[in-house]
């Protein structure tokens, strides 16, 4: 629980005042269904009275519990459709054979029916099927559109494998019981540990606070949806893998829930969190700085000479959580 900076006319007390932030769970009725979901209540902190704050927020919120009971399109994923295909909303529609705000409306929020979500999760996860539809369906939009929207597709199925997917490559041939945890959180420490011990981090892409501790989205849709190649793995350096073995040697014994539990006992994850409760939704970014400044820390603090010496903090790590 949290009070916002913010101020807000509390109809029972006949004043603005500063409210008080917390989520409750409630019941949503939607098309007709009930959904269990948690809301963001916001009280008077003098009369403990509801104020009328986070009706939007909570809209939304509830449509995320209906599209996860109905194995709906996420609005997220909705939206990085027209970005991974350099296409306008509009456009895509008319491609599809939409009507032509229907891409829009879904864009907006709107909650697509079961037929038209699984079209969309295809042209989210298969850049193949989007180039079957773009083919198809040229002669409803216009060239410009067209050629732009192939050129953005071209760079994407011949994108050149970056470190962080050369680096989950060669976790996939080194543990083949991956899970979706194990692998983010061996990706996080390997950016970590690697940038306390070298000039640089293995790789430089930004991951999240979720929840379940430190995520890297990118990669976490890619494990999701099986298309992650472990024989790019074979492109690392010896040198980058001898770092990753060192770490996996360290970290690598553990499943995925109790690295996720370390994470949560650790400086980056607690402070990108902040005042957030434990159960809420995040996608703030934890910093590279932050992530590498706490392991060098840690290094000094136990005076590591190499990654190995690591077993000792993981020693440590266990006793806490």
């Amino acid at each position: 629980m949290s009070a916002d900076k913010a101020t807000v006319f509390c109809y029972e007390c006949l004043e603005d005042v500063y409210f008080v932030t917390q989520r409750e769970e409630r019941i949503g009725t939607l098309k007709g269904g009930k959904y269990p979901y948690m809301r963001m209540v916001a009280r008077c902190p003098h009369c403990n009275e509801e104020l009328d704050v986070f009706n939007d927020e909570n809209l939304s919120i509830l449509y995320d519990a209906y599209r996860e009971v109905h194995n709906l399109i996420s609005l997220e994923k909705i939206r990085e459709i027209p970005v991974l295909y350099g296409i306008g909303k509009r456009v895509l529609s008319s491609l599809l054979g939409w009507g032509e705000i229907t891409f829009t409306r879904y864009y907006d929020g709107y909650l697509p029916t079961k037929q038209y979500s699984d079209v969309l999760k295809k042209l989210y996860d298969d850049p193949s099927y989007y180039r079957a539809v773009l083919e198809d369906g040229k002669h409803a939009i216009n060239e410009v559109a067209y050629s732009k929207s192939v050129l953005a597709l071209q760079k994407l199925l011949t994108a050149d494998p970056t470190p962080i997917m050369k680096v989950a490559g060669y976790l996939h041939q080194k543990k083949t019981d991956l899970t979706s945890f194990r692998l983010q959180k061996l990706l996080y420490y390997n950016q970590g540990i690697s940038g306390a011990f070298n000039p640089e981090p293995l790789f430089h892409d930004l991951c999240q606070a979720w929840v379940a501790g430190p995520v890297y989205r990118d990669m976490f849709y890619k494990f999701k949806n099986n298309s992650i190649d472990p024989t790019l793995g074979d492109l690392l350096s010896a040198d980058e893998r001898e770092t990753i073995d060192s770490v996996l040697d360290c970290f690598g014994r553990y499943d995925g829930d109790t690295l996720v539990l370390f994470t949560h006992n650790e400086t980056p994850w607690i402070e990108a969190r902040g005042d957030l409760p434990p159960d809420a939704h995040s996608d703030k970014i934890i910093p590279i700085e932050s992530i590498v400044k706490y392991f060098s820390k840690v290094k000094d603090e136990y005076g590591m000479a190499s990654i190995t010496d690591m077993k000792q903090y993981v020693q440590d790590m266990l006793r806490r959580i």
